[in-house]
């Protein structure tokens, strides 16, 4: 890559506690701690969890508990949200939890905000009757959060206790150039859901960069577009454990969210013309094969896009292949270029 070494791009992943068939929920949660003392080990610079509300297939709905669990098994890594949906939530009770864990590891919480549900609108009703009137109100919410986490810290005589004067860094998370006009007026660092929204991409880092405002966080844009990786010792191999994840997005497409299955030798028996047609759609912006494939697609990526971090995520069935994966990318990303 020609203008700018992969050194001086930071490297994080994205987890969501995902279930694979056979495994128990107990299972998923030591995984993804498992993987955050692994990746840390490998230079990533940050581990994020996504809220995710009754679904099979993810353990990740108690967000800010499971960052905790991983924060107490790591020293540097900084533990994050990709993200809480700020619409479920009250901002109060986000700032006082998010300030517990910044009290407890100082230095090393990010908080990054979202407007999905994070689940379907039944059960986004059962967590929120009032959700659609606090979903207009979001940007008002962000500027409390960012009240609450400030020295003075306090709203009507009110403050988040623990949380005052923590100053947690805030992201906002989108897929829209909507999310890009607010993360560029509120001069906060921005993460795109590539993973599985990959169309706005390009033209939201642009309404973001030609946008931003800088504020007390930020003083320039700061993006951060979310890739699946899927990497092994051979295009073959990768290609083969990728059929997991093209499972699991088949299902999203079907609203069958079942516990990720193992590898199959012919997805097309699986799927359906139309619903490989979506898949490969969300999935355009993944990254799947041995460390000479990856590295190739990832120079072209990063020469479009002049990420300033790439967060990651990898969906393999076995943990053992999927630590490896995580290993192969780091190796990719320390090399002197790219």
């Amino acid at each position: 890559m020609s203008s700018k070494e992969s050194d001086d791009i930071k490297y994080s992943v994205l987890d969501l506690a995902v279930v694979t068939e056979g495994q128990t929920l107990s299972d998923a949660i030591h995984n993804s701690r498992n993987l955050a003392k692994d990746v840390e080990k490998l230079g990533f610079r940050r581990f994020w969890m996504a809220e995710h509300h009754n679904m099979e297939n993810i353990a990740s709905s108690a967000t800010s508990i499971l960052l905790g669990y991983v924060a107490e098994a790591t020293s540097s890594l900084r533990i994050g949200s990709g993200g809480i949906m700020l619409p479920n939530h009250s901002p109060l009770v986000i700032a006082e939890q998010f300030g517990t864990l910044a009290t407890l590891y100082p230095g090393r919480i990010d908080l990054g905000l979202g407007r999905a549900p994070g689940t379907d609108q039944t059960t986004a009703h059962a967590i929120r009757p009032d959700r659609i009137r606090n979903l207009q109100q979001f940007p008002d919410n962000v500027k409390k959060l960012q009240k609450y986490f400030a020295e003075e810290g306090e709203i009507n005589g009110i403050r988040a206790i623990p949380g005052q004067g923590t100053k947690v860094p805030i992201w906002i998370l989108g897929s829209s150039t909507d999310s890009a006009h607010l993360a560029a007026e509120f001069g906060l660092p921005y993460a795109f859901a590539s993973h599985f929204a990959p169309q706005q991409l390009m033209t939201a880092l642009q309404v973001y960069r030609n946008n931003f405002q800088p504020s007390q966080q930020l003083d320039k844009p700061y993006v951060m577009p979310c890739i699946n990786v899927v990497g092994a010792d051979t295009d073959e191999e990768a290609e083969w454990l990728a059929t997991s994840l093209k499972q699991m997005f088949t299902g999203v497409v079907t609203g069958e969210r079942k516990p990720m299955p193992p590898p199959v030798d012919d997805i097309d028996k699986i799927w359906t013309p139309r619903q490989r047609a979506a898949v490969k759609q969300m999935l355009s912006h993944s990254f799947i094969g041995s460390r000479a494939t990856i590295k190739q697609e990832l120079s072209t990526f990063l020469d479009e896009t002049k990420a300033d971090e790439l967060m990651i995520a990898s969906y393999i069935y076995d943990h053992e292949k999927r630590l490896k994966s995580h290993r192969i990318f780091a190796e990719i990303m320390t090399e002197t270029e790219i």
